[in-house]
This record gives structure tokens, sequence and C-alpha cells, in this order.
């Protein structure tokens, strides 16, 4: 296995992003820039042996520094939304960038999607891949602390990606991070609507019409989000308003990694399976994607991907029944997602 290391274009006059391309023996091949940990290109052969590219993606540097929404970057230091850009924390309140009308989302306007990471490639026999390492500084974005974060992509000859991310802190602060690509199975030839997809969770997580978390937890039985049976996204995407954008809670019985989704496009027999750590997945449907060019010269419009992002529940800093978002001194923040491709037999 290897990786192949490039300039990808420069940010500043004095500050360059580089492109790791790293494949293995089946025909698998990732791109990945220190620019905001984002995934350009992931190439996949078919059920008949044909490569194609299965996520959104920009060919030039300049896009992914203009205005695009998280199209295949690392998001943090908090993924998703908070309320009114605010929580408190041992009894101070802490005011965020509110980038999303008067709410938070993603980490702010300058969030880990927007900054240079330091980088150092590797490769052996069994694995090739990037590791990534930035330091947050205190008030960054309005969040405490000094936050260190490693984040390793990883590829193998099982054809799976594998994103681990640690992160330790001097100070108590969120975080909750996740990687946000954007995938078609089948080259975005056209939406996901032919897409199969399965979520064995049996819960998600309730939001208003803000999208912003109740606190209430419900059962996906009788819904448009039960995907616990396989089936067309497009079968019921139309009695959801303006498409998927939920936090399904994973059925987790241990600290290893649990099968959180499983999305099969039929007509390129292509197969990607979602392994995590975290407590929760984010399914969406890319509802307000459009008016951006990628790569092929494709025009990206709404329903032409789905996101599967790992996480924290959104707003946990504010809703006490969620999952604990808040690290601490002396304590590591360690999660692990894995994106397993493959074909039909």
């Amino acid at each position: 296995m290897k990786v192949d290391t490039r300039v990808f274009g420069d940010i500043t006059k004095n500050e360059e992003a580089h492109l790791f391309t790293f494949s293995n023996d089946n025909g698998m091949i990732v791109s990945l820039t220190n620019y905001g940990g984002i995934i350009p290109s992931i190439i996949v052969p078919d059920k008949n042996g044909r490569s194609e590219d299965v996520v959104l993606g920009f060919k030039e540097l300049k896009n992914y520094m203009g205005e695009h929404p998280y199209i295949g970057s690392l998001v943090g230091r908090y993924a998703n939304r908070i309320t009114r850009g605010r929580f408190t924390l041992d009894g101070k309140e802490y005011r965020l960038a509110q980038n999303h009308g008067e709410h938070h989302i993603h980490g702010g306007v300058k969030g880990f999607d927007k900054v240079i990471w330091d980088f150092n490639e590797y490769a052996d026999r069994d694995r090739a891949g990037v590791m990534l390492d930035y330091v947050s500084h205190d008030m960054e974005e309005g969040y405490p602390g000094n936050l260190t974060v490693q984040v390793h992509f990883s590829l193998n000859e099982d054809n799976e990606l594998a994103i681990e991310y640690s992160a330790m802190t001097d100070f108590p602060t969120p975080i909750n991070l996740t990687h946000h690509g954007y995938y078609n199975l089948n080259g975005a030839k056209d939406t996901i609507y032919d897409h199969e997809l399965f979520i064995p969770a049996d819960k998600y997580v309730v939001t208003d019409d803000d999208l912003l978390p109740t606190g209430e937890i419900r059962e996906v039985t009788g819904t448009a989000l039960d995907f616990r049976v396989p089936k067309l996204i497009g079968q019921d995407i139309n009695k959801i308003e303006g498409g998927y954008d939920h936090c399904y809670v994973i059925n987790r019985e241990g600290d290893t990694p649990e099968l959180a989704a499983r999305v099969r496009n039929p007509a390129s027999g292509r197969i990607m399976e979602v392994y995590t750590t975290e407590p929760g997945i984010q399914f969406y449907s890319s509802n307000f994607l459009e008016g951006l060019t990628g790569k092929g010269e494709i025009n990206y419009r709404k329903h032409l991907a789905l996101c599967l992002e790992t996480q924290h529940f959104p707003d946990a800093v504010n809703q006490p029944g969620f999952p604990n978002t808040i690290l601490r001194p002396g304590d590591t923040y360690k999660q692990l997602t894995v994106y397993k491709f493959l074909t039909d037999a």
C-alpha cells in the first residue's frame, strides 16, 4: 500500500495545502487534504469492476475555500447545532459564534473544516493513511480551553476507511467531532432516491422547526424515519418536510464499533457500511444542496447525496438527558468510525 503526496494549492502567500492519495490492491483510492480534513474523492469499483467516485467534491482547493455546505469536511469542535450558540458549563455561560441564524453549527465561522492541519503520512503492508494534528486555542470560536486534536485516516485491504479521533484539553470544553462526507454510490448520476438504506435504530432525537432538539427521544415505529427494514430512500422522503436530517440513537451493547447504517445502490451493486463507537448517527439527505458545480461539471442539487455523520447528539450541552459531550483535563476523547465498501456478490 502507498501514499502519494502533492501540493493541492495555496491557502495564503506563505501557506499551502497538501493532497494525499492512498490506495489498496482492490482498486479503492482515497484522497485527503490537510485543509479542513476534507476528503475530495473516494473511488471504488462497482459489481462489474468499473470504478467511480462515490463522494461529492471539487477539483480545486479554491472551491473548498469558498462557501459550501461542509462538503467532505472534518467538523468540530462541535458537530451539529447548539441552540442560540450558548451553553453553561460549571456555572459559567459561554457564547459561541452564531453562524446558523441565531444558532451555532459545526464549530462556527472558522471551524475545523477551514483550518490547516499538521500531517504525517505513512504506509505499510496492511494500511496506508495520514495522521492530522491541530491545536484549537482557548476561546477559538468561543470555546474554552486549549484542545489538542488528532484524527487518523487509514485505508486497509478490506476496503475499510477508518477515521480515529482523539483529543485532550487543559480546561473543560464541549467536543463532538464527525466527518461530513456526501455519498452517492452511483457516481452522482442521479439522486439518492434509488439507494436502499438500513439503519438499525429504534429511536431518534426529536427536533423543532429549526432542527433543534426538544430533549425528547422517540420511537421510529410507524414513522417515515423507520429504516430497520431496508427501504429505498425515495420511498418516504416526501413524507418528511424538506427531507431527512435526523439523529438516530444507535442500538449499542458495548464500547466496540456497532453497525450504524448500511447503504446499497442496486444499479451499481455498491454497498457502504458504517460502524462507529458513537451513540448517534445523523442521516442527512442533502436538503439544502444547490447552486454548486462539482467534479465532472456536475450540478449539485437537492437530494443528490446522503450524509451519515457519526456523532454525539446535537445540542447535548443544553440537554442534560443526552450523553455527555464535555471533555475535562486528564481525560481523553476517543471515537472510531469505519466506512466499509463492498459490492453485491
